[in-house]
C-alpha cells in the first residue's frame, strides 16, 4: 500500500511539474472528514490546480481526481475560494454492519462523478496550507445515487 502511494505522488508531480505564479506549486496532506486519506494538490496554471485524493469510506477505498478553479479573496493574504468537478473510482462496504444501506458482508464497486467548493488557505510564513471543502458525488450502478454529505478539512505540507 505505502508503494502505491508513493508512486501515485511522483507520477502526480512529474506529470505535471511547472513553474506556475499560484501561492503553492504542490501540496501534500492528510484528509479528515466522512472519509479519511491523503491528498494531493498541484497548480498547473496560476489559478487552476488538479488535486489527487486517496481515502477510506464504508470499510472501502476510493481514488478521486478533481480539476479546481482558484479565486483570491483579496480581504484576507492567502486565502482562496475554488470550485471544479472529477471523478472517483473505488469499493465500499465490504463487511461494514453500521451503513445504513447495502447487504452485510458485500462489496459494491463505485464509479461516479465529483463537484467541490471549498476554501484554501496558506500561511504566508509557514509551508502549511489548509483548505475545507464539501464535495457531492453521484454514483453510478448498482446502489449509486446522490451523495452529499463529504465534507472535509484537508491540512498539507506545501512547496
Amino acid at each position: 500500500m505505502k508503494k502505491v502511494v508513493v508512486l501515485f505522488v511522483f507520477v502526480i508531480s512529474m506529470a505535471f511539474a511547472n513553474e506556475t505564479m499560484a501561492q503553492y506549486n504542490t501540496a501534500i496532506g492528510l484528509r479528515a472528514g466522512s472519509g479519511n486519506g491523503l491528498t494531493v494538490k498541484h497548480f498547473i496554471q496560476e489559478n487552476a490546480a488538479i488535486e489527487g485524493l486517496l481515502y477510506t469510506r464504508w470499510k472501502g477505498f476510493l481514488v478521486t481526481a478533481l480539476y479546481e478553479v482558484h479565486n483570491d479573496i483579496s480581504e484576507v493574504k492567502g486565502l482562496q475560494w475554488f470550485y471544479g468537478g472529477g471523478a472517483h473510482i473505488g469499493s465500499w462496504n465490504a463487511g461494514n454492519h453500521n451503513t445504513p444501506w447495502g447487504d452485510r458482508n458485500t462489496s459494491y464497486t463505485i464509479i461516479g462523478l465529483d463537484g467541490i467548493i471549498g476554501l484554501d488557505y496558506k500561511f504566508t510564513d509557514a509551508p502549511i496550507n489548509l483548505s475545507l471543502d464539501w464535495k457531492p458525488a453521484i454514483n453510478f450502478g448498482e446502489r449509486g445515487g446522490f451523495w452529499g454529505d463529504e465534507v472535509a478539512l484537508s491540512i498539507r505540507f506545501a512547496f
